[in-house]
């Protein structure tokens, strides 16, 4: 603050100029220990803005680094060097900023305290000194005695003397802290404006610079779109020779033959021959080491390493004879036998072992013909192998991919454009969306996150076919009716394709992510929603609106092997003595809402056979509507576009239904016996294993109704098989009670597949190809033709 002292009043000395220059020295103080305290900090806040700058410098040349490392890549290495030079600019606007912060707030600050706090603190000694000789005078003159005038008159002159003394340092020192409090303003406010213009430069040379960038910056941004396309297609690429390789391997193991060798002596790097043996040192000790053996250009060498120079072993293979070695302990030996020394070498396995042989006689036999006839060649191969890797064919893809999904997915009415901007002929898709997106929109929805997107490739990735059944039920069309429902009305504009991308994002996540165009059902509507699909006699209508005419049940036919059926039981012995259900009636086994043509529609609850597990399905009015209940009664219904509206509105996917045994969307799904409904469930992050009031999982209630289909999709989406019910029975017991032999076939591979995995340890594979070939038959067989499942009635836990 500032505090002016009148010059009239310090002549008086009164109290009050006494009280305000104790106020200004107070002032002064506490502002010397600010301005001290703002310098040290100056000079902290430089000396780390300098180790930042160091750092910095060393991040700088890392990248130049590997900028100079990935030369081989002209748009990494150019790229990284525009940037590394745009960030050592940068470093040297914060290297000028820090000087300037040490010019105007270090230096200037530091200034004002040594040079005018100095003075007004001098001015201040010399003020205290003459106001105590004042007072001394002033005293002495009190006691002079009237009596004796040659005192008096020295006290008078005294007073006299000291009163004119004080005035003049008083005025001085009044003027020095009026000046000081006048100075003080403009100094403190001239450093740190000076500090805040040299921020303003630093931010608009900052500017500058990255909008000379930001064209580089936007081209690799557009370009990155299509990196990861080729990446993905990469990926694909070696993931299918990966597999071919894994393949081969697979046979070799099962021929017995660890490698294929190809003695081949006109090849183009001159090598004829190479692998791995075992080579016998001819030291003492006689040791075997392992090396890299080849026969190129009539020579046997070897090497250790690749950059190692080979070792020559036999410098003409003219001169030497080669023969087998059964008089040493070792298995699979030959012997290498030059006019100047031997070479014993050991194979991996006795094939090998003939192949290396046969492989050296036949150079030994093209040397000499080479030498006989230059101009000729031996145009011969000899393979040595027992049998050729080719033969083994590529692995059978059996989920669809390709253009074979893109065609099936864009098919759906809607989905020949993009579903949020527009763009035609798209590639991507969300697949717990049912949506069709372009390159640019599907990376905005990768950024979303998984919980509100799952983005796909329709011709790179792989499709299981219930994954492409819900696509195919729900569509850009659908989905945009639920989250586009008051777009229009809220006169929010739709991107066109060629908007920018910031554009674009803004929209999607308005509309994915905020849900701000979804219109919120009443709660009337939301009631006779919730009536309307809890509703058996609605739910088997919509079922047939879309269906042909209920085909009669087919005919039951005997499993493999020999049996006696009893006609009026139903049941059949089989040869070995055991009791099989035959189905009588169709049962609801893996029905989907997509292939419903192939299967017919669940029947009303009040058909169910008497001893049904599952109670019947019954509405009983709730104590409140909600989002979560459309969704419970939608999945029951097997109505993907009301769950989708459910999930919009807010549903919890997990919701449960308190007033019904605690059971959740995932079980109604079960219960309503669509397998298409579960896998739209489980992409939509519900959880496979969660129980409801007497300890069932959606495997459990799925084994209970032979469901095969979705016991095939839980335990493919982690279903854990050995969860126990209240009456500690598992799905395994459960399937085992009603002889259902396909699931406890699925059940006891998984679980073996689970027991290998374990076996192997955390670094083993996702399992063997037998227990994933029958997995995929049953997905198959669920998908595009569930009356083959529909061999077994439904468990009763009551039968004896």
């Amino acid at each position: 603050m500032k505090i002016t002292v009148d010059f009239e009043e310090c002549l008086k000395d009164s109290p009050r100029f006494r009280a305000t220059i104790e106020e200004v020295e107070g002032d002064v103080c506490e502002l010397e220990s600010k301005l001290d305290k703002l310098v040290k900090l100056c000079i902290g806040m430089i000396d780390a803005g300098k180790a930042y700058n160091a750092a910095n410098k060393q991040f700088v040349n890392g990248i130049r680094e590997l900028a100079q490392q990935s030369t081989k890549d002209e748009v990494i290495e150019s790229s990284l060097t525009k940037f590394a030079e745009s960030l050592q600019e940068m470093i040297n606007y914060h290297t000028i900023l820090f000087d300037q912060a040490q010019r105007s707030i270090k230096t200037q600050l530091q200034t004002f305290v040594k040079d005018d706090i100095r003075k007004f603190k001098e001015a201040k000694k010399h003020f205290d000194k003459v106001s105590e000789e004042k007072e001394g005078a002033l005293i002495k003159n009190a006691q002079a005695p009237r009596n004796k005038q040659h005192e008096v008159e020295e006290a008078t002159n005294i007073l006299t003397a000291t009163r004119k003394c004080f005035r003049h340092i008083v005025l001085d020192y009044v003027l020095q802290i009026n000046v000081l409090q006048s100075k003080r303003r403009s100094e403190i406010l001239k450093s740190m404006l000076s500090f805040m213009y040299a921020h303003l430069t630093f931010f608009h040379q900052g500017y500058d610079l990255f909008s000379e960038l930001q064209p580089l910056m936007k081209q690799l941004g557009g370009q990155l779109d299509q990196l990861v396309v080729d990446a993905a297609k990469e990926k694909r690429d070696m993931e299918q020779k990966h597999s071919t390789i894994q393949q081969k391997a697979a046979l070799q193991d099962f021929s017995n033959d660890d490698t294929k060798l190809e003695y081949n002596v006109d090849a183009d790097n001159g090598i004829a021959m190479e692998g791995y043996l075992f080579k016998r040192a001819s030291n003492a000790f006689k040791t075997w080491n392992r090396r890299w053996f080849s026969i190129q250009n009539n020579q046997l060498v070897y090497q250790k390493k690749f950059k190692d120079t080979p070792t020559v072993v036999v410098e003409d293979l003219r001169l030497c004879t080669v023969k087998h070695c059964e008089d040493i302990e070792r298995r699979f030996c030959f012997e290498v036998v030059s006019p100047t020394k031997s070479c014993m070498m050991q194979a991996d396995t006795e094939k090998l072992r003939q192949a290396w042989i046969k492989a050296v006689q036949n150079s030994i036999a093209t040397a000499f013909r080479d030498k006989g006839d230059e101009g000729e060649k031996l145009e011969r191969k000899s393979s040595t192998s027992t049998g050729s890797l080719d033969s083994g064919g590529e692995l059978k893809e059996r989920p669809i991919k390709g253009e074979s999904a893109l065609q099936k997915v864009l098919a759906i009415p809607g989905n020949t454009c993009c579903c949020d901007c527009g763009q035609p002929d798209p590639r991507w898709a969300s697949i717990n969306l049912g949506i069709t997106l372009c390159i640019q929109c599907s990376g905005i929805h990768r950024s979303l996150g998984v919980h509100f997107s799952k983005v796909r490739s329709l011709t790179l990735d792989t499709w299981e076919p219930e994954l492409l059944k819900v696509m195919c039920e729900l569509g850009n069309g659908a989905i945009n009716q639920i989250y586009e429902a008051r777009r229009e009305e809220l006169g929010s504009r739709k991107p066109q394709p060629g908007d920018p991308r910031h554009e674009v994002e803004a929209y999607i996540k308005a509309k994915y992510v905020d849900r701000r165009f979804v219109r919120r059902p009443t709660d009337e509507e939301l009631r006779n929603k919730v009536v309307s699909l809890s509703k058996q006699e609605k739910r088997l209508s919509n079922s047939s609106e879309h269906l042909p005419p209920r085909p009669p049940p087919p005919t039951p036919k005997l499993r493999t092997g020999r049996s006696v059926k009893s006609a009026d039981s139903g049941i059949q012995n089989s040869a070995d003595g055991s009791r099989e259900m035959l189905a009588t009636t169709p049962s609801n086994n893996s029905l989907t809402d997509a292939d419903a043509a192939e299967s017919p529609p669940m029947p009303m609850p009040s058909t169910l056979p008497p001893a049904s597990p599952c109670k019947e399905i019954v509405f009983y009015e709730p104590k409140e509507y909600s989002s979560g209940l459309q969704l419970y009664w939608a999945a029951c219904a097997r109505s993907l576009p009301d769950m989708a509206e459910a999930l919009a509105h807010g549903a919890e996917v997990n919701w449960v239904n308190t007033e019904d045994d605690k059971k959740m969307p995932l079980i109604m799904a079960v219960l309503g016996g669509s397998l298409v409904t579960c896998e739209f469930l489980l992409q939509n992050a519900a959880n496979v294993n969660q129980q409801d009031a007497v300890g069932r999982g959606p495997l459990h209630h799925a084994t209970m109704l032979g469901h095969t289909g979705q016991v095939c999709l839980f335990l493919k989406r982690g279903a854990n098989q050995n969860a126990s019910d209240i009456d500690e029975k598992t799905p395994l017991t459960i399937a085992v009670d009603a002889a259902n032999a396909d699931i406890v076939t699925l059940l006891r591979l998984a679980k073996m597949n689970e027991e290998m995995r374990e076996a192997e340890g955390p670094f083993s594979q996702s399992g063997d190809e037998t227990y994933q070939d029958i997995f995929q038959d049953f997905t198959h067989m669920a998908s595009n033709d569930p009356d083959k499942l529909n061999r077994y009635q439904q468990y009763d836990p009551q039968q004896p």
